[in-house]
């Protein structure tokens, strides 16, 4: 065999090799983004996909939402329950349906990959503050956390609240839901929670206008783009 041949062999391989291990490198980061209508509202194409984007330049990233306006969290926490001395109407849905419904555009959206980062991205709180069942809000969306670990078999979850606006702040079970909010982000490995307290609407103290809720994916992001790279350092 002439050098020339083995020269361009050498380098052809050279080329695969490096091929391969860039292909190795490259992460899958899913984001999953749910919750009622204040995540209804988020449009992420404006300012969370491009951000994480952007910080994982080389990395698979996979943005996907799923969310429902004014519905409860029993609809994600196939396990909950009334909490004591509550009521609720005589329209009672079932639990976890929309939790399923997430999944399955989840699992279309992965297409069979297997995500080597989880971000969970959750807004959602004001039905049950409002219908008086902030006693077991903890528990639910921790609960909802868990499903997630279980279902795609990973431990290691990020989580990202975005905690009640102030739009009922004397309320008591309002703010009991924004503290259960708290104390999640707190409890978690990897969570922290993101303020809107300053994006309420002028002609709707509960919903955000199109710049609240560009702000809302900025801060999104910035939490989830933080806590990816928290794991990331704990490895």
């Amino acid at each position: 065999m002439s050098s020339i041949r083995i020269l361009i062999l050498s380098i052809f391989g050279l080329a695969i090799g490096l091929s391969t291990a860039a292909a190795a490198e490259k992460k899958v980061r899913l984001f999953i983004l749910s919750g009622q209508s204040n995540m209804v509202g988020l449009d992420p194409k404006v300012s969370f996909t491009p951000a994480v984007e952007k910080e994982f330049a080389g990395d698979d990233v996979i943005v996907v939402k799923n969310a429902a306006s004014g519905q409860p969290i029993r609809r994600w926490y196939k396990k909950w329950a009334l909490p004591a001395g509550a009521a609720e109407g005589s329209s009672k849905p079932k639990n976890g349906d929309l939790y399923e419904r997430m999944m399955e555009t989840v699992t279309s959206a992965l297409g069979g990959k297997k995500p080597d980062t989880v971000t969970f991205v959750w807004m959602q709180g004001e039905r049950d503050a409002k219908a008086g069942w902030q006693a077991v809000y903890y528990e639910a969306l921790t609960g909802t956390v868990d499903q997630l670990r279980t279902d795609l078999k990973h431990k290691d979850i990020a989580v990202v609240v975005g905690r009640l606006s102030d739009n009922l702040k004397n309320d008591q079970g309002w703010n009991a839901v924004r503290a259960a909010q708290e104390k999640v982000a707190a409890d978690e490995p990897f969570g922290a929670w993101v303020d809107t307290d300053d994006l309420n609407g002028t002609h709707d103290g509960l919903h955000y206008n199109k710049q609240g809720y560009a702000e809302l994916g900025r801060r999104f992001a910035a939490r989830a783009i933080e806590l990816n790279r928290k794991q990331e350092a704990k490895k």
